[in-house]
């Protein structure tokens, strides 16, 4: 799954900058269902690292029933921590 192919398949582009608030939501919405149907493991956690990208992600344990993943997860997680800038 490309990030870009995904951006355009829930907003309609892959500048989310430009995509309204109400079509943002919409595309938040339309992305849960996709997770919640989705069975294949790697588009699953494509799907929740968008929505993590989003602030939209719902709980590990509610997605991925493996381990492995939820692991994978909480190390995306730290990762994007760590790109982060200090709030201080």
């Amino acid at each position: 799954m490309d990030l870009d192919d995904q951006m355009r398949r829930y907003f309609g582009t892959d500048q989310l900058a430009t995509v309204p608030p109400e079509a943002i939501a919409a595309g938040i919405e339309h992305m849960r269902v996709d997770l919640g149907l989705e069975r294949d493991r790697a588009r699953r956690f494509a799907l929740w690292t968008l929505l993590y990208m989003l602030d939209a992600a719902p709980a590990l344990d509610a997605v991925f029933e493996e381990e492995a993943d939820r692991d994978a997860a909480r190390n995306l997680m730290d990762l994007s921590a760590r790109m982060m800038p200090d709030a201080d």
